[in-house]
Protein backbone atom coordinates (compact mmCIF):
# COMPACT_ATOMS: atom_id res chain seq x y z
CA UNK A 1 0.00 0.00 0.00
CA UNK A 2 0.95 3.65 -0.37
CA UNK A 3 0.59 5.41 2.99
CA UNK A 4 1.68 8.82 4.28
CA UNK A 5 2.12 9.51 8.01
CA UNK A 6 2.51 12.78 9.94
CA UNK A 7 3.51 13.26 13.58
CA UNK A 8 3.96 16.51 15.53
CA UNK A 9 2.52 15.88 19.01
CA UNK A 10 5.81 16.38 20.87
CA UNK A 11 9.08 18.26 20.37
CA UNK A 12 9.84 16.03 17.38
CA UNK A 13 8.28 16.64 13.98
CA UNK A 14 8.31 13.81 11.43
CA UNK A 15 6.82 12.58 8.17
CA UNK A 16 7.10 9.13 6.60
CA UNK A 17 5.80 7.53 3.42
CA UNK A 18 5.50 3.83 2.66
CA UNK A 19 5.36 2.66 -0.94
CA UNK A 20 5.25 -1.12 -0.79
CA UNK A 21 8.44 -2.17 1.00
CA UNK A 22 10.15 1.21 0.54
CA UNK A 23 9.96 3.82 3.31
CA UNK A 24 10.91 7.47 2.93
CA UNK A 25 11.17 9.53 6.10
CA UNK A 26 12.08 12.90 7.56
CA UNK A 27 12.40 13.78 11.25
CA UNK A 28 13.58 16.85 13.11
CA UNK A 29 13.69 17.82 16.77
CA UNK A 30 12.31 21.35 16.46
CA UNK A 31 9.90 22.60 19.14
CA UNK A 32 7.49 25.32 17.95
CA UNK A 33 8.47 24.87 14.29
CA UNK A 34 6.08 22.07 13.33
CA UNK A 35 3.69 24.27 11.36
CA UNK A 36 6.54 25.40 9.13
CA UNK A 37 8.13 21.96 8.75
CA UNK A 38 5.33 19.50 8.06
CA UNK A 39 4.29 20.45 4.53
CA UNK A 40 7.87 20.77 3.19
CA UNK A 41 8.61 17.33 4.68
CA UNK A 42 5.52 15.93 2.96
CA UNK A 43 6.64 17.41 -0.37
CA UNK A 44 10.13 15.94 0.09
CA UNK A 45 9.03 12.37 0.76
CA UNK A 46 6.47 12.44 -2.05
CA UNK A 47 9.11 13.69 -4.48
CA UNK A 48 11.61 11.10 -3.24
CA UNK A 49 9.07 8.33 -3.81
CA UNK A 50 7.93 9.74 -7.15
CA UNK A 51 4.32 9.95 -5.95
CA UNK A 52 1.55 12.50 -5.66
CA UNK A 53 -1.10 12.78 -2.95
CA UNK A 54 -3.68 11.41 -5.38
CA UNK A 55 -1.58 8.25 -5.75
CA UNK A 56 -1.80 7.40 -2.04
CA UNK A 57 -4.23 4.99 -0.38
CA UNK A 58 -4.57 6.93 2.89
CA UNK A 59 -2.97 9.46 5.26
CA UNK A 60 -2.20 8.66 8.90
CA UNK A 61 -1.40 11.07 11.71
CA UNK A 62 -0.49 11.12 15.38
CA UNK A 63 -3.85 11.94 16.98
CA UNK A 64 -2.39 12.62 20.42
CA UNK A 65 -2.03 12.83 23.28
CA UNK A 66 0.72 15.41 23.39
CA UNK A 67 1.13 19.14 22.97
CA UNK A 68 -2.30 20.67 22.27
CA UNK A 69 -0.81 22.84 19.51
CA UNK A 70 1.27 20.04 18.01
CA UNK A 71 -1.64 17.59 17.92
CA UNK A 72 -3.90 20.19 16.27
CA UNK A 73 -1.27 20.94 13.64
CA UNK A 74 -0.95 17.28 12.60
CA UNK A 75 -4.71 16.83 12.54
CA UNK A 76 -5.43 19.99 10.55
CA UNK A 77 -2.67 19.41 7.99
CA UNK A 78 -3.81 15.81 7.55
CA UNK A 79 -7.41 16.88 7.06
CA UNK A 80 -6.43 19.49 4.51
CA UNK A 81 -4.35 17.05 2.48
CA UNK A 82 -6.96 14.29 2.73
CA UNK A 83 -9.82 16.56 1.66
CA UNK A 84 -7.79 17.86 -1.28
CA UNK A 85 -6.92 14.37 -2.53
CA UNK A 86 -10.17 12.70 -1.40
CA UNK A 87 -8.32 10.20 0.76
CA UNK A 88 -9.35 8.35 3.95
CA UNK A 89 -7.53 9.03 7.21
CA UNK A 90 -6.05 6.80 9.90
CA UNK A 91 -5.71 8.44 13.35
CA UNK A 92 -3.00 6.73 15.45
CA UNK A 93 -2.20 7.11 19.14
CA UNK A 94 1.09 8.89 19.79
CA UNK A 95 1.60 6.74 22.89
CA UNK A 96 1.21 3.61 20.76
CA UNK A 97 3.72 5.08 18.29
CA UNK A 98 6.17 5.55 21.18
CA UNK A 99 5.72 1.90 22.12
CA UNK A 100 6.09 0.81 18.49
CA UNK A 101 9.36 2.71 18.30
CA UNK A 102 10.66 1.00 21.43
CA UNK A 103 9.92 -2.37 19.84
CA UNK A 104 11.53 -1.35 16.54
CA UNK A 105 14.69 0.08 18.10
CA UNK A 106 15.19 -2.04 21.22
CA UNK A 107 13.09 -5.15 20.72
CA UNK A 108 10.90 -4.24 23.71
CA UNK A 109 7.83 -6.51 23.75
CA UNK A 110 6.04 -4.71 26.60
CA UNK A 111 6.25 -0.95 26.86
CA UNK A 112 5.10 1.70 29.33
CA UNK A 113 4.83 4.82 27.17
CA UNK A 114 4.85 8.17 28.95
CA UNK A 115 4.77 11.70 27.54
CA UNK A 116 5.36 14.64 29.88
CA UNK A 117 1.94 16.32 30.13
CA UNK A 118 3.25 19.21 32.29
CA UNK A 119 1.32 20.26 35.40
CA UNK A 120 2.92 17.35 37.29
CA UNK A 121 1.28 14.67 35.10
CA UNK A 122 2.10 12.23 32.31
CA UNK A 123 0.15 10.88 29.38
CA UNK A 124 0.38 7.14 29.98
CA UNK A 125 -0.30 3.92 28.09
CA UNK A 126 0.75 0.26 28.40
CA UNK A 127 1.35 -1.90 25.32
CA UNK A 128 2.41 -5.37 24.29
CA UNK A 129 3.78 -6.54 20.97
CA UNK A 130 1.83 -9.01 18.86
CA UNK A 131 2.93 -9.93 15.34
CA UNK A 132 5.08 -6.81 15.10
CA UNK A 133 2.38 -4.39 16.21
CA UNK A 134 1.98 -2.81 19.64
CA UNK A 135 -1.47 -3.41 21.15
CA UNK A 136 -2.87 -1.56 24.19
CA UNK A 137 -3.19 -3.19 27.59
CA UNK A 138 -5.86 -1.04 29.17
CA UNK A 139 -6.92 2.53 28.40
CA UNK A 140 -4.66 5.50 27.86
CA UNK A 141 -4.94 8.35 30.35
CA UNK A 142 -3.29 11.28 32.10
CA UNK A 143 -2.04 10.64 35.62
CA UNK A 144 0.22 11.90 38.36
CA UNK A 145 3.43 9.81 38.04
CA UNK A 146 2.86 8.11 41.40
CA UNK A 147 -0.64 6.99 40.33
CA UNK A 148 -0.09 5.50 36.86
CA UNK A 149 -1.66 2.06 36.23
CA UNK A 150 0.80 -0.77 36.76
CA UNK A 151 2.10 -3.00 33.95
CA UNK A 152 0.74 -6.54 33.91
CA UNK A 153 4.20 -8.07 33.60
CA UNK A 154 7.62 -7.34 35.06
CA UNK A 155 9.50 -7.32 31.74
CA UNK A 156 8.32 -3.83 30.78
CA UNK A 157 10.41 -1.10 29.13
CA UNK A 158 9.73 2.61 29.63
CA UNK A 159 9.80 5.07 26.72
CA UNK A 160 9.07 8.76 26.25
CA UNK A 161 9.65 12.19 27.76
CA UNK A 162 7.63 11.32 30.85
CA UNK A 163 10.45 8.97 31.82
CA UNK A 164 12.99 11.77 31.37
CA UNK A 165 11.05 14.04 33.75
CA UNK A 166 9.68 11.52 36.26
CA UNK A 167 11.85 8.48 35.67
CA UNK A 168 12.68 7.81 39.32
CA UNK A 169 9.06 7.95 40.47
CA UNK A 170 7.75 5.93 37.52
CA UNK A 171 10.45 3.28 37.84
CA UNK A 172 9.73 2.83 41.54
CA UNK A 173 5.98 2.71 40.92
CA UNK A 174 6.19 0.18 38.05
CA UNK A 175 9.38 -1.75 38.93
CA UNK A 176 10.80 -0.85 35.51
CA UNK A 177 14.59 -1.07 35.28
CA UNK A 178 15.08 -0.07 31.63
CA UNK A 179 13.68 3.15 30.23
CA UNK A 180 14.46 5.57 27.42
CA UNK A 181 13.47 9.14 28.22
CA UNK A 182 14.90 10.60 25.01
CA UNK A 183 12.43 8.83 22.69
CA UNK A 184 9.67 10.64 20.79
CA UNK A 185 6.79 9.36 18.66
CA UNK A 186 7.91 9.00 15.05
CA UNK A 187 5.99 8.91 11.78
CA UNK A 188 7.78 5.72 10.70
CA UNK A 189 6.15 3.94 13.64
CA UNK A 190 2.77 5.47 12.87
CA UNK A 191 3.12 3.82 9.45
CA UNK A 192 3.27 0.33 11.00
CA UNK A 193 0.29 0.95 13.27
CA UNK A 194 -1.71 2.64 10.51
CA UNK A 195 -1.09 -0.22 8.09
CA UNK A 196 -2.53 -2.65 10.63
CA UNK A 197 -5.51 -0.34 11.16
CA UNK A 198 -6.03 -0.08 7.40
CA UNK A 199 -6.18 -3.84 6.97
CA UNK A 200 -8.62 -3.97 9.89
CA UNK A 201 -10.93 -1.56 8.06
CA UNK A 202 -10.45 1.31 10.52
CA UNK A 203 -9.88 4.15 8.05
CA UNK A 204 -12.25 7.11 8.48
CA UNK A 205 -13.40 10.11 6.49
CA UNK A 206 -11.17 13.16 6.84
CA UNK A 207 -13.96 15.01 8.65
CA UNK A 208 -13.76 12.43 11.45
CA UNK A 209 -10.00 12.77 11.96
CA UNK A 210 -10.08 14.48 15.35
CA UNK A 211 -7.31 15.05 17.91
CA UNK A 212 -7.35 13.17 21.22
CA UNK A 213 -6.11 15.24 24.15
CA UNK A 214 -6.94 12.90 27.10
CA UNK A 215 -6.62 15.67 29.66
CA UNK A 216 -10.12 16.98 28.86
CA UNK A 217 -11.52 13.46 29.08
CA UNK A 218 -9.98 12.75 32.46
CA UNK A 219 -10.98 16.12 33.86
CA UNK A 220 -14.58 15.42 32.97
CA UNK A 221 -14.46 12.00 34.66
CA UNK A 222 -13.30 13.34 38.01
Amino acid sequence: MKLLALESATESCSVALRDGDAVHARSQLAPREHAALLLPMVEEVLAEAGLTLAGLDAIAFGRGPGSFTGVRIAASVTQGLAFAAELPVLPVSTLAALAQGAWREYGAHRVAAAIDARMGEVYWGLYREQDGVMLPEGEEGVFAPELVPLPRAADCTGAGSGWATYGEVLAQRCAVTTHYGDRYPQAVDILALAAAAWHAGKAVDAALAQPVYLRDKVTHQR
